[in-house]
């Protein structure tokens, strides 16, 4: 990249810091105003509705599961129809994969990677407005299809037959491709702009063997859904077409396969569970040092357990297959693969229980959803290791015990890291602490109704109950402890109200935090709390892995940025040396409008496949106003 050669006004070091403040907070803020809020591209406003926007549809899903958990808490029951239960169950396990667990993650990083790596925004801010606005039209789309009775009934994997031309008649099936297709792009284009953040964009003399382990884990979580979600997007779209146009890629009659649609989607859907666990190995490695008041132990080994999960991920998908009739061979390969990716998860849990075992524990919030996570996520593995085995996954499969392992891994190894990164980070975003008393009471409300709820399963499954039932038979030994599982489930709703009671009210009236009310010693705190919208009034200098942070937050500096323009400093990828001085883009509404043309597109192509010819036009236009030039550096890109 070449050094910008525009006029610029250098930072004078002289220069009061009030009077840098002050020109900073001209040249990065928003303008005021409702257009001036829709059209920031700071990556902090954006991550912040991406998380406010996903926690909305996980109380949304979490209200179709107590759905489910009513209809099935007695046998016969007739309070939810059978073609509205299949709804309920697809849109239950779509809008909690989609549209919550890979956005919520990725909304993380947007919000933290820059903070962390200390540079003033992300890169391509302006696509990542882009990404947030598809994002939330996909969502609308796939409720608004529930609202209006049309929901997608195919499950959250749509297998086909089912879900092709001849099963799944009307536009059901056609919402939950073209959903696909929103989030997709939406999630692509935030794992570029993590990638290229982290390469490009670190403070000088962070090189690549300090960057903090939640940066790591991101990073390797964006090359996950770089290469991985192509697969899914080629799967939906084809889908589309043997629907709209005739095509016959999953007609065996015509030269199709059924299976290709099958390697396709679990070729994703694998990967997907790493792209949500890695983050959340991240979050973990960065609250357990604050806590337990030493560094992580095994920096290097959790670096490469990372890299390892990441690089294996890619070889299970077919153990989600063993019951179609592979050949033999095939399967002792997955099966070997499946067992080999618990190795980096044990040295993972092993650096953590050293960290912990030669630290002194704190047990605040943050530390108690740690340690729930490690005991979740250990049940979930071993669990992993059984349906990995051929013999017994043909007996369990499709039963109620995937369905307590599946829970296991993703509620155990994300959602418990995750509330716990809420109640870490929350004083960093808002400048306000959440209350221990309701932390706690969450905490144990969540983990107790969580194991109340999802270990009875395996016993189910093992009993011969199937998955994807909406009623049973009274004679049949499931309603003992499906009426328990459901009565528990409630307990697990509260855990989860009392959460939100508690951001709601902390965000409004919480105790004021400091910059640092953890002491922690990664670069987010380095800042105000909330930052602000420039991050760091001066690039930070960086000479060690753990630094620990002097009590007015400064740290060396890098000078030479402009206070009057939005500049970035770009380093080197391996040792983080300054390279050149980089425009960062102007708010603008063209990501807005860009995106709504796009979901305009995409929703009429489900009626006519025209669409994508004319559609592309307003598309073109809005990209022509987005990128054309106008003088000034920050609104060219």
């Amino acid at each position: 990249m070449k050094q910008n050669q525009a006029s610029a006004v250098p930072i004078d070091i002289e220069l009061a810091d009030a009077e840098v403040e002050r020109q900073l907070a001209a040249t990065w803020g928003a303008v005021p105003g409702f257009w001036g809020v829709v059209a920031s591209v700071d990556h902090k406003v954006v991550a912040r509705r991406y998380i406010v926007t996903a926690f909305i549809f996980l109380i949304l899903g979490g209200l179709l599961a107590l759905a489910m958990r009513l209809q099935l808490a007695q046998p016969e029951a007739r309070l939810i129809s059978p073609d509205r239960y299949n709804q309920i169950f697809t849109m239950h396990g779509t809008n909690m994969m989609f549209l919550f667990a890979v956005p919520v993650m990725e909304a993380m990083a947007a919000y933290f990677v820059p903070l962390m790596v200390g540079t003033r925004n992300i890169a391509f801010p302006r696509l990542n407005a882009f990404s947030y606005w598809m994002f939330l039209f996909g969502g609308i789309l796939l409720w608004l299809s529930f609202a209006l009775d049309t929901a997608p009934d195919v499950g959250w994997f749509a297998y086909v037959p089912l879900s092709g031309p001849q099963y799944g008649p009307g536009k059901r099936a056609d919402i939950w491709a073209q959903m696909i297709t929103f989030t997709e792009v939406s999630a692509l284009a935030v794992a570029v702009e993590i990638v290229v953040t982290v390469f490009k964009q670190r403070a000088p003399g962070m090189s690549l063997d300090k960057i903090p382990v939640l940066v790591w884990a991101m990073l390797v979580m964006s090359f996950l859904v770089i290469m991985a979600l192509p697969a899914i997007m080629f799967a939906s779209s084809t889908l589309i077409l043997d629907r709209l146009v005739g095509t016959q890629f999953y007609n065996p009659a015509e030269g199709g396969d059924a299976l290709l649609w099958q390697h396709l989607f679990w070729f994703f859907g694998h990967p997907e569970v790493y792209i949500i666990f890695l983050p959340a190995v991240g979050m973990v490695s960065t609250i357990l040092p604050a806590f337990v008041g030493r560094p992580l132990f095994g920096y290097m080994p959790m670096v490469m357990a990372l890299i390892a999960t990441g690089v294996l991920s890619f070889g299970l998908w077919v153990h989600h297959m063993f019951t179609v009739g592979l050949p033999r061979l095939g399967e002792s390969f997955f099966t070997a693969s499946s067992m080999a990716i618990s190795v980096p998860a044990g040295i993972q849990i092993f650096c953590w229980l050293a960290t912990m075992w030669a630290g002194r524990p704190v047990f605040r919030t943050p530390l108690l959803f740690v340690i729930g996570f490690i005991v979740t996520f250990v049940i979930g593995g071993l669990t992993g290791v059984m349906v990995a085995s051929v013999p017994f996954d043909t007996q369990v499969h499709d039963t109620y015990f995937v369905v307590a392992h599946f829970h296991y891994v993703l509620i155990g190894g994300a959602v418990f890291p995750l509330i716990g990164a809420v109640y870490y980070w929350f004083p960093k975003m808002t400048g306000r602490m959440m209350s221990e008393t309701l932390g706690h009471w969450s905490f144990w409300l969540i983990f107790i109704g969580f194991h109340l709820t999802f270990f009875p399963m395996h016993i189910l499954g093992l009993v011969g109950m199937p998955r994807r039932v909406y009623t049973y038979q009274p004679e049949l030994p499931w309603a003992g402890l499906n009426l328990f599982i459901s009565l528990s489930s409630v307990v697990l709703s509260l855990g989860f109200l009392v959460f939100f009671i508690d951001i709601v009210r902390s965000w409004r009236s919480g105790l004021p935090a400091g910059s640092n009310p953890w002491n922690a010693t990664t670069l987010e705190w380095a800042t105000s709390s909330p930052p602000p919208p420039y991050n760091f009034r001066r690039i930070p200098v960086i000479d060690a892995r753990e630094t620990p942070l002097p009590d007015d937050g400064e740290l060396s500096v890098a000078s030479g940025l402009s206070t009057d323009r939005r500049e970035l400093l770009v380093t080197s990828v391996v040792e983080a040396l300054p390279e050149a001085r980089e425009s960062s883009p102007r708010d603008s509404v063209w990501p807005l409008w860009a995106a709504i043309a796009t979901s305009v597109m995409l929703i009429w192509s489900m009626f006519s496949p025209w669409a994508v010819v004319w559609g592309s036009i307003p598309i073109a236009a809005t990209l022509i106003g987005w990128f054309w030039p106008k003088g000034n550096p920050e609104d060219e890109s």
